[in-house]
């Protein structure tokens, strides 16, 4: 079965914006999309009211708000085949069940500003935490000129070059899938890569005591050459991608949030944990999930 560019569609705002990301997305992967919309069951007594009053029902229905839908995206992005479909469930069940099937599956995240990033719900947050192929969130209000750098004259555009995609990583336990995906990212958008690592501070300096500047600046030096020694496997097999790295002690949150406002895509892993009895994204995942201005893919990895 051919992947596909998934998202996940109920007519809101933020979803229309991660549809119309999604279909950019297939035509750079040369991939078909899928629109997804989940229908949480009634319960019988609501579903045999609806039932008796179905001749008052649109003659369409749901499945016309999907053709419609599914219709303007093929006019607005010409080239890509798009499929709608509807599925009845519970709604963080099957989209995580539809991301196995998929390149990437897209959701959309309410917006709070350029600068405060998104409001992510409980079913975005409880797929992100449970699939295990890359789930990316888009804010309401995102467009696509907001992915590229500004005209000449400072005007936001869509035909200029991507902004750069930025790459959360731990150099100290590099993951293949994380980084793969990020590198991939910025070869089809013909844009640069910024590496992000942020390494621990040693003890005197967290508690405040007199702390040796040289031996701060040999952590550092170390840490910076092992970033670099991270990535050699991946600028040879990406010639084509510009890397800029950064390195620096502390957490690499504040840092990705910051940058975020000045790239096209931010990339960040998630630890893969088989626990029925809770699940969780790991801190840096979440921060910049909630603060981040650009679209959020996060990768799960083992």
């Amino acid at each position: 079965m051919s992947r596909t560019i998934t998202v996940g569609i109920d007519g809101s705002a933020e979803s229309r914006a991660a549809a119309e990301w999604a279909a950019r997305e297939a035509k750079l992967h040369g991939l078909p999309l899928r629109l997804l919309e989940v229908r949480e069951p009634l319960p019988e007594p609501v579903s045999q009211a609806l039932f008796r009053g179905a001749e008052t029902a649109p003659a369409d229905g749901w499945e016309g708000v999907q053709r419609e839908a599914a219709e303007g995206l093929r006019l607005r992005h010409p080239g890509i085949e798009v499929a709608a479909e509807q599925i009845t469930g519970r709604p963080h069940e099957v989209l995580t069940k539809a991301a196995e099937d998929a390149e990437l599956l897209v959701l959309g995240s309410r917006g709070m500003g350029a600068f405060a990033g998104f409001l992510v719900g409980s079913v975005g947050f409880a797929v992100v935490a449970r699939a295990e192929r890359p789930v990316v969130l888009v804010r309401a209000g995102e467009q696509a000129a907001d992915e590229h750098e500004p005209d000449p004259t400072g005007i936001p555009s869509a035909a200029t070059r991507y902004r750069p995609v930025l790459l959360g990583v731990d150099a100290d336990r590099p993951d293949d899938a994380v980084i793969r995906f990020a590198f991939a990212e910025a070869a089809r958008r013909g844009t640069g890569l910024r590496v992000v690592h942020g390494w621990n501070l040693p003890p005197y300096y967290v508690h405040g005591l007199p702390a040796d500047p040289d031996m701060y600046q040999e952590v550092s030096a170390e840490q910076a050459a092992t970033l670099a020694k991270v990535l050699v496997p991946w600028r040879a097999e990406f010639g084509g991608v510009e890397v800029t790295e950064e390195s620096f002690g502390g957490s690499p949150s504040i840092r990705l949030i910051e940058a975020s406002r000045e790239s096209s895509l931010v990339v960040v892993g998630r630890r893969v944990r088989r626990n029925p009895f809770g699940v969780r994204i790991g801190p840096i995942a979440h921060a910049v999930l909630h603060h981040s201005a650009a679209p959020v893919a996060v990768v799960a990895h083992d």
